[in-house]
């Protein structure tokens, strides 16, 4: 991974992703590490997050993702087992940035765990006011949030975030 902004910023972004879309943050390292191959990541446990088949999983997985948060059985993010995923995801990407550039997998995965954990509670009360105060349809504004997630993650693929 050349010319790659800091890890922490990175961490922290795709953390602030896993908070409202479990499934971008390790998507959006999967796939900026297939695209540019790290040899700190090689005899590592997280060198599977260079693979193009692990990209491809991810992006398929996200899909599912982006119908399932559309259902009302959905549960809410900030639900034990919803946040759980949550953080993980965060912690696995955060974690692959830093080990791709000669960081430590520890402190990547603090750092993209706890912007998940922030990001989950915001854009979950953020999500609930705009649906009560604009009296919008709630799998609308989820289109919408959707939309970021996947706009930030392409600019976060293009290096500029």
């Amino acid at each position: 991974m050349k010319n790659r902004k800091l890890p922490f910023s990175q961490a922290l972004s795709v953390g602030a992703l896993a908070g409202m879309r479990s499934t971008a943050a390790p998507l959006i390292v999967s796939h900026i590490l297939n695209q540019s191959h790290s040899y700190d990541l090689e005899d590592s446990p997280l060198d599977f997050m260079q693979s193009k088949t692990t990209a491809t999983i991810f992006k398929l997985v996200a899909l599912g993702e982006i119908v399932m948060d559309k259902l009302p059985s959905t549960p809410d993010r900030i639900k034990t087992q919803s946040i759980g995923g949550r953080i993980m995801s965060g912690a696995l990407a955060g974690a692959a940035l830093y080990k791709a550039q000669n960081g430590s997998i520890a402190a990547g995965a603090l750092v993209g765990a706890v912007a998940a954990i922030g990001s989950s509670f915001a854009s979950f009360f953020l999500r609930k006011a705009v649906v009560e105060q604009c009296k919008i349809y709630d799998p609308i504004i989820g289109a919408i949030e959707d939309a970021i997630v996947i706009g930030l993650g392409v600019e976060l693929c293009r290096g500029r975030s």
